[in-house]
């Protein structure tokens, strides 16, 4: 394919570069309360100036921006280390799966305030038992006049301690086949029967959370996609959830190598032939990340939604930053063990790189049965 920008495309990147320039919110402020607020309120600065879920149509409130113009917003946010939205799963997935499978009325209440960050989104997916068989889920739905009630557990809940809303997936009819008697919520976190517990990572942050659920109420008007839909309305989620990371990440990762390499020069390492191996194995990593974030870009636009080539992105992704924040805790040495090193905290976080948005495992499966043809594992 041709990577040359047209002159419409290039003349969006120079709107978008001049206004980051002109508008970015600075460095983000300590704590984990502080850092959220001000995401939320840059949030809001985004969507004044119309640049906040830029590829939605403009009649929901987007941009009506091209895919590939949404690609080169993102870079340029991740070029300018500017800092992401507050609701970025509404803004990624959320809206996305109410804009493709929501009704009139759903589309009414619930997109602008996710575009403006004034109402959160969380995604309640994942349980203790049922992570990487996300249909062998157990929280259940029980119908009643008007609605249902829902009790469970679910893990793992980014931002669950923020949100307004919670995308949740319950089993409502357990006597069908377990892809088949799912469906889909749109659930109020703000009630007495939902109690959520924050999980303490390995940084010191606690972005993930539990949530339990003892018969929460959700009313009818709140299903998504139809009852016992809630499979397939998911899958259209996790895809938006993983073709969001592409050509970003790419210069995310290449920005924090040349932060390295720069490092490494600085130490008088750059003659060491092991470390001059590794750098090149990172690099050729996010190359790759690049080009097949163009490639799923190109069959994107070819069918219109995301496809199942997102999860070579996220494993890609996840491989390749691990291995930098690696090779940067060995170049540093007993430094990288200073709780204030940027290189430090970088290290820990990518430990969840493999896991968060789906394992590595789980998306290799995806890769071999939906990419490749192979035959299935089980």
């Amino acid at each position: 394919m041709d990577l040359t920008l047209t002159q419409e495309e290039q003349s969006f990147q120079d709107e978008v570069r001049a206004w980051l320039v002109e508008n970015h919110p600075g460095r983000e402020p300590d704590g984990e309360e502080a850092k959220f607020e001000f995401r939320r309120a840059w949030q809001r600065e985004l969507h004044d100036a119309g640049w906040a879920g830029i590829s939605w149509p403009k009649e929901y409130g987007g941009r009506g921006a091209t895919l590939i113009e949404q690609a080169i917003f993102s870079e340029e946010m991740a070029r300018a280390k500017a800092p992401s939205p507050a609701n970025v799963l509404g803004l990624v997935m959320g809206g996305p799966v109410v804009i493709a499978h929501g009704s009139g009325e759903q589309k009414e209440r619930f997109l602008e305030p996710i575009l403006s960050g004034e109402e959160i989104w969380c995604q309640g997916f994942s349980e203790p038992e049922s992570g990487s068989d996300l249909a062998s889920l157990k929280t259940r739905a029980v119908q009643e006049d008007g609605g249902w009630r829902v009790t469970g557990q679910k893990v793992w809940t980014t931002y669950a301690h923020e949100a307004k809303w919670c995308m949740l997936l319950a089993r409502s009819d357990a006597d069908a086949p377990k892809h088949k008697g799912l469906t889909y919520f749109i659930c109020d976190m703000d009630q007495d029967e939902i109690e959520v517990r924050p999980l303490r990572q390995i940084t010191g942050e606690a972005e993930f959370n539990e949530i339990f659920l003892e018969d929460a109420y959700i009313p009818d008007e709140n299903l998504v996609g139809g009852e016992g839909n809630g499979w397939n309305v998911a899958i259209t989620t996790l895809m938006h959830e993983r073709a969001g990371l592409g050509a970003a990440s790419a210069i995310t990762v290449r920005r924090e190598l040349d932060e390295l390499i720069a490092l490494i020069n600085e130490r008088g390492l750059a003659g060491d032939p092991l470390i001059r191996q590794r750098i090149a194995e990172v690099k050729i990593g996010v190359e790759a990340l690049r080009l097949g974030a163009l490639r799923a870009l190109t069959q994107q636009m070819k069918v219109g939604i995301p496809g199942p080539e997102g999860s070579l992105a996220k494993w890609e992704w996840a491989t390749v930053n691990q291995k930098l924040t690696e090779l940067a805790v060995d170049v540093l040495g007993p430094d990288a063990l200073v709780p204030e090193s940027e290189w430090a905290y970088r290290f820990l976080r990518a430990r969840a790189n493999s896991i968060e948005g789906g394992t590595t495992e789980v998306m290799k499966n995806i890769i071999a049965e939906r990419v490749l043809g192979l035959p299935r594992l089980r």
